[in-house]
């Protein structure tokens, strides 16, 4: 899967282009973005850039797209499904399959896509890719692991979401709200508590999906119409004020426990019945004041007239005050374990490479790449003699300059010198993006670094070191799990090689 995360963020040449199709490489996207992605925020480092995924790579993740894979909880309700899959990189991700018919014109698709890749926030589930094959339309997000608000508050097995989750899942839905606003990002389709996922470590994060609409031109909501805006059943459009329509019925749902249709709960609390409207598993255990203050902002989104409905801004400066308990971790007040931190114990003995990886001695790995030199890219390119072109020296020449400079430590030198030798694209080294990989650790930008192996892994998918760097990238973005699972991998890529095979 790697090979797609570096390609897709500029303009590819032609020249580029045709080797790369030559080396096996993907094609390139059906939709090449104006500018590139920005670089994600130092909150969503660990988050990929943008890219476009192959069919082949999301059906080896999601096992063929197998029934036993979907996780979309809203069952008829919702025309699209949801997989959970695992790429070779170990990465979890969301994989939402729509329908060809919703999206004929894949390039349509493709630009929605691209415009939704570039939103990165802590208060998301950031979109990672996009694939067009064929028939297919899929978008694919980063994996939530801790079910829906609607499974926490509908359907809970254990304990029911405390009041104090409920009102920092309000403040953060509404975050996310203001900051995809500010990017340019508002109308969200169908708002609704499916729409709230909670990531490893209990936070509660909104579904970039909501922003996708379920087609070009079809409906935007496909839950019952009785929560529907009224505005929405008047003329099929949605809007911002829309949205803030939505988000109070996702209010009622954090205060009552139940999805109650908006004119009901409008009833009460006309009727000051609040207290009948409040979740009795709460068994009063929440603010009364603090609950009236939630109540009021509810009958405010919920208004019939879109322009007397509050704004992001608005919920936020509501909602921020009311948080009782922020120094408590979110996984312990939804009553989860905390995601495991420490990494288990390699299952092989380690070579000297594998070692430095393990301990992250950037200085050891430093010193073996120096000596390894190029000895395992025999057999990666295959020139014409056509292809001996002065581009083509000027091409060795600046790797050669980078060599000079990574041998000597002047790491941003050969850092600027390899990108000169990457982007021309004639030729492909994995031991350049190596290189390249350890210059970004040492300026400590570890989702470049693992973008840069990942690649080598691309051109030579059973090279051992490729698998050492991701490793080393994976650690630095405190996914030690998934770093642990990687040096594991390269230990038996090594110990096959030590059997018979290349580069051996």
């Amino acid at each position: 899967m790697g090979c797609c995360e570096s390609k897709l963020e500029a303009e590819i040449s032609e020249v580029k282009e045709e080797n790369k199709a030559q080396n096996h490489h993907s094609t390139p996207p059906l939709y090449q973005a104006p500018s590139p992605v920005p670089p994600p925020t130092a909150a969503a480092a660990a988050v990929p850039s943008f890219s476009e995924f192959s069919l082949t790579d999301l059906k080896a993740a999601t096992n063929n797209f197998s029934s036993e894979f979907i996780v979309s909880e809203s069952g008829d309700k919702a025309p699209n499904l949801v997989y959970k899959g695992r790429l070779q990189n170990r990465r979890w991700i969301a994989v939402k399959k729509f329908k060809k018919l919703a999206w004929p014109d894949p390039k349509q698709f493709a630009e929605e896509a691209w415009g939704l890749g570039k939103l990165r926030h802590p208060r998301l589930a950031n979109l990672i890719g996009y694939c067009c094959d064929g028939d297919e339309r899929l978008l694919v997000a980063e994996y939530m692991p801790n079910d829906t608000l609607a499974k926490h508050l509908f359907h809970w097995e254990r304990q029911t979401i405390e009041w104090a989750m409920r009102l920092r899942v309000a403040l953060y839905i509404a975050e996310a709200l203001e900051y995809c606003s500010n990017e340019g990002h508002q109308l969200y389709h169908d708002l609704n508590a499916y729409r709230v996922l909670f990531d490893e470590d209990g936070d509660p994060r909104l579904s970039c999906f909501g922003f996708m609409k379920n087609s070009r031109d079809g409906r935007s909501y496909s839950t019952n119409l009785a929560y529907t805006p009224p505005e929405y059943l008047k003329n099929g459009r949605v809007t911002p004020e829309s949205v803030m329509y939505s988000f109070g019925t996702v209010l009622l749902d954090l205060l009552s426990g139940k999805h109650i249709p908006p004119s009901h709960a409008l009833d009460m609390i006309r009727g000051k019945n609040i207290i009948v409207l409040m979740d009795s598993h709460l068994e009063g255990k929440f603010s009364t004041e603090d609950a009236r203050v939630v109540v009021n902002l509810a009958s405010q989104c919920l208004q019939y007239e879109p322009k007397e409905r509050p704004s992001t801004k608005d919920l936020i400066s509501t909602l921020r005050p009311l948080q009782p308990k922020s120094d408590v971790p979110s996984y312990v007040m939804l009553g989860i374990s905390k995601h495991e931190d420490a990494p288990p114990t390699p299952k092989r003995p380690l070579s000297p490479m594998g070692e430095a990886c393990s301990r992250m001695d950037l200085t050891a790995i430093h010193q073996i790449l120096v000596m390894t030199h190029y000895r395992d890219d025999e057999g990666t390119n295959e020139l014409s003699f056509q292809e001996w072109t002065q581009q083509m020296k000027d091409m060795l020449d600046a790797r050669k300059r980078g060599d000079f400079a990574f041998r000597d430590k002047d790491f941003k030198t050969a850092m600027d010198c390899y990108s000169q030798f990457i982007d021309v694209g004639t030729m492909v080294s994995p031991t350049v993006y190596a290189r390249r990989s350890l210059c970004y650790l040492m300026f400590d930008q570890p989702d470049a670094a693992l973008r840069d192996a990942m690649q080598a892994q691309c051109v030579y998918p059973d090279w051992p070191t490729a698998f050492y760097m991701q490793s080393v990238a994976l650690a630095k973005l405190e996914m030690d799990q998934d770093a642990a699972d990687m040096l594991n991998e390269a230990a038996a890529l090594e110990e096959k090689r030590q059997k018979g095979g290349r580069g051996s």
